[in-house]
C-alpha cells in the first residue's frame, strides 16, 4: 500500500504555478484483539501487523512471537478503507479494562489514558545494559537514519525511529505520522523475529523524545534512547527512573545526556 498521496498545489511566489506534490498519508487503523475493539490509532498505512503486534507488547499483552497466533487484515466492511487489524492471542491472559482505555490515539498521542508512571513500572522492569558504545557512534546514527528515510524524502512530513545494534548498523526502520506507531512498527517487527528484548540495541528517533517513547523503548527492553530533537521533562524523569540513558539533541557531534551516562564510553 503506497504511504503518500498525489495532490495539485499552488506554489506562489512572485507567481503563481500549479504542480503535482505528494503528502504522506494519514488513515484510521483499528486495533481488534480476538474480535474485541481495542484500539483506534491514526498512522501512515503500511506494515499494520506489526504496529498492532508492537501497541500490544507496549500495552504489555505479548512478549514473545508464541503469544500472537495470527494477525489478520478484516476485509472492508461499512468502512470506507476496510482499516482494520484482528490479533488472535496464544492464551494469553487480557486485562480488558486496561487495554480497551484506547478509544482513539490521534497521530501526537500514544499514550492517551494512562493515568500514572506508577503504573508503567508495574508491567515493565528497570533496563540493565551494562555495555557502553563510543560518542563517536552515536553521532553517526543520524546520517544513517536520514539515509534510510525513504517515505520522508518524499514528502518530509513522517517521523521515523531507527533501532541500531551496538556496533551502529541498522537494524530496522519504521516512519509514520505518529513517532510513537514508528516505534510500535519496530517492536512489531522484533517481536515477530524473536528478538524481544532489545537491551543490547539503540534506539534512535527522528524528533522531539516524550514520555511515551521512553515508555514504548523499556516495553522493549531498550537501554539507550536517542533523539535529534528535546526530550520533555517526564521522558528524563522516567528515563532515570527505569534506567534508561537519554540522549537529546544530537546534531553533528554534540549532544545533550540526561540520563545514565556510563553507557558511554567517554564523558559526553
Amino acid at each position: 500500500m503506497a504511504e503518500v498521496r498525489l495532490h495539485k498545489v499552488n506554489i506562489v511566489t512572485d507567481s503563481s504555478s500549479e504542480v503535482s506534490d505528494v503528502t504522506a498519508r494519514e488513515e484510521p487503523l483499528e486495533i481488534r484483539v480476538e474480535g474485541r475493539s481495542v484500539a483506534v490509532v491514526m498512522r501512515t498505512p503500511g506494515h499494520d501487523e506489526e504496529l498492532a503486534a508492537g501497541f500490544l507488547v507496549s500495552e504489555g499483552v505479548v512478549q514473545r512471537p508464541r503469544d500472537i497466533l495470527e494477525v489478520s487484515q478484516c476485509p472492508s466492511t461499512n468502512n470506507e478503507h476496510g482499516n482494520i487489524v484482528d490479533v488472535l492471542l496464544g492464551g494469553n491472559v487480557v486485562n480488558w479494562d486496561s487495554l480497551t482505555r484506547h478509544v482513539f490515539s490521534a497521530s501526537s498521542c500514544g499514550l492517551c489514558g494512562k493515568t500514572s508512571i506508577e503504573s508503567v513500572f508495574q508491567q515493565f522492569p528497570s533496563v540493565k545494559g551494562e555495555w557502553q558504545v563510543s560518542p563517536k557512534l552515536i553521532a553517526s546514527l543520524p546520517d544513517k537514519l536520514r539515509a534510510a528515510q525513504e517515505t520522508f524524502s518524499k514528502t518530509g512530513g513522517l517521523h521515523a525511529s531507527g533501532l541500531f545494534d551496538l556496533n551502529g548498523n541498522l537494524v530496522v526502520l519504521r516512519e509514520d505520522v505518529g513517532r510513537h506507531n514508528a516505534l510500535d512498527k519496530i517492536l512489531g517487527y522484533t517481536l515477530q523475529r524473536g528478538l524481544l528484548p532489545l537491551d543490547r540495541h539503540i534506539l534512535l528517533v527522528s524528533g522531539r523524545v516524550s514520555f511515551e517513547i521512553i515508555q514504548k523503548a523499556l516495553a522493549g527492553g531498550i537501554p539507550l534512547v536517542a533523539a535529534i530533537s528535546a526530550p520533555s521533562s517526564l521522558a528524563v524523569d522516567f528515563a532515570q527512573g527505569a534506567g534508561q540513558t537519554l540522549i537529546g539533541f544530537l546534531r553533528g557531534e554534540t549532544m545533550n545526556v540526561y540520563t545514565h551516562p556510563q553507557r558511554l564510553s567517554t564523558a559526553p
